[in-house]
Formats: C-alpha cells, structure tokens, sequence
C-alpha cells in the first residue's frame, strides 16, 4: 500500500512519543542533552513540515480552519518549552519538570492530532493528493532535519 501524508505523520509521532519516554527515564549526564537535541530536532522538523503539507491545505478550506488554527497554536506552546530548556543544563533545578510538560503538551498535541485533525483533513484532502503531500512531506522533513543538525 502506498505511503500516504498520514503514514509519515505517524512515523514521526511514534519517535517523537519514545524520545519523550527516554528523556522523563534519563538522568544528568547520562545521554540526557544528546536526546534533548534528538527530540528538539524531530519536533521543529515535524512541525515545519506538518504545517506546510497538513496545516497550510486545511487553512485554504473554510472548514479546516479551526483545527488548523488549533494545531497551530499548539505547535508554538510547544516551541516555548522547547526554547525554555534550551536555555537551561539538562542538570539544572526545574529542568524535569519543564520536561514533563513539555512532553503531557507533546502527548496531547498527537492524540489530538490522530483522533481529530487526521480526520478533519482527510475529509478535506483527496486521495491522491495525501500520496504526493506524504512525498512532500518526507522530502521537507528530511531537509528539515539536515539543516538543524547541521546548525
């Protein structure tokens, strides 16, 4: 069966959910900064990506326009936490806990993500055109990802 756009959103959300998992487990010193940047990198990697090939062909229709703003908004709380832990060590006091929420709004953004909006577009979307935005999205993604490793 093909790929479709819904296929690598997944794909993507599925590390996304496991780099959260190992980071809550980790402790100073032990990989902690080194799944930081991993998790750092996939999400702005993902987001980019999803708001060009899911979010940008919802907003063009009346009816995706709510979720879309949603999921939007959604994607810059979690850019805030993100810039919050940069800005500290991974041993600093209150890391952890920005780390926790940071990884509950990660959590909730996907689930919301796959049992709402997944399906909101799929009405919006044909059947074709989630083939070629999966192409797309991969392609950018990738660069994405390329281009915040190699900062």
């Amino acid at each position: 069966m093909p790929d479709t756009l819904y296929d690598a959103l997944r794909e993507s959300h599925e590390v996304q959910r496991s780099l959260c998992r190992k980071l809550l487990r980790s402790k100073p010193g032990e990989g902690r900064q080194e799944l930081f940047t991993a998790l750092r990198i996939e999400l702005a990697a993902h987001e980019a990506a999803e708001e060009r090939y899911l979010y940008v062909p919802m907003l063009m229709n009346d009816a995706g326009l709510d979720s879309s703003r949603h999921a939007l908004h959604e994607h810059h709380e979690l850019d805030e936490l993100v810039e919050d832990l940069r800005e500290r060590a991974p041993g600093d006091r209150g890391w952890m806990n920005t780390m926790r929420k940071l990884s509950k709004k990660v959590h909730h953004h996907l689930k919301e993500e796959e049992t709402k909006f997944f399906q909101v577009s799929g009405r919006l979307i044909g059947a074709g055109d989630k083939l070629k935005l999966g192409k797309q999205y991969r392609r950018d993604y990738q660069r994405m990802v390329n281009k915040l490793q190699a900062q």
